[in-house]
């Protein structure tokens, strides 16, 4: 299981980090991915105890390097290979509970503009609905 020596983007494929070794490659050439705090590149030789520190979308994940393998294995021995910062998962879990809290409001958003049933509808509503000022009498 443990080689001298492995490639950065096999390690993280073999590790399950990423689903294809090409997925990993791109994903540290982007700068997504940095070791022992210094930018990386797939070709980057690892060894048990360096330090990874990788973002998957809004996820920050700070990794220790404990075996190496360039060879993807089940989910069990695959989480063998590293083991995640105290830290790490505090703040994964976080954010997991940020996201749970509440809804970016953005979010809601699913299009820019009204859609011809949209714009009937909110006719329709503005039609029936009461206002103070048209009791007024003129």
């Amino acid at each position: 299981m443990d080689d001298l020596r492995v490639r950065l983007d096999k390690w993280l494929w073999a590790a399950r980090f990423y689903k294809t070794r090409a997925l990993a490659a791109e994903e540290v050439v982007r700068g997504r991915v940095s070791v022992n705090d210094q930018a990386a590149k797939p070709a980057r030789e690892l060894r048990p105890g360096d330090r990874l520190a990788l973002r998957q979308g809004p996820v920050e994940r700070v990794v220790e390097v404990l075996a190496l393998s360039s060879v993807r294995g089940p989910a069990p021995v695959a989480q063998a290979l590293y083991r995640e910062t105290a830290e790490s998962v505090a703040a994964r879990e976080r954010a997991a509970q940020a996201r749970r809290q509440g809804v970016e409001p953005a979010a809601t958003i699913e299009q820019g503009r009204p859609t011809k049933r949209d714009r009937r509808q909110l006719a329709e509503w503005q039609r029936w609905s009461a206002s103070i000022d048209d009791d007024k009498p003129s």
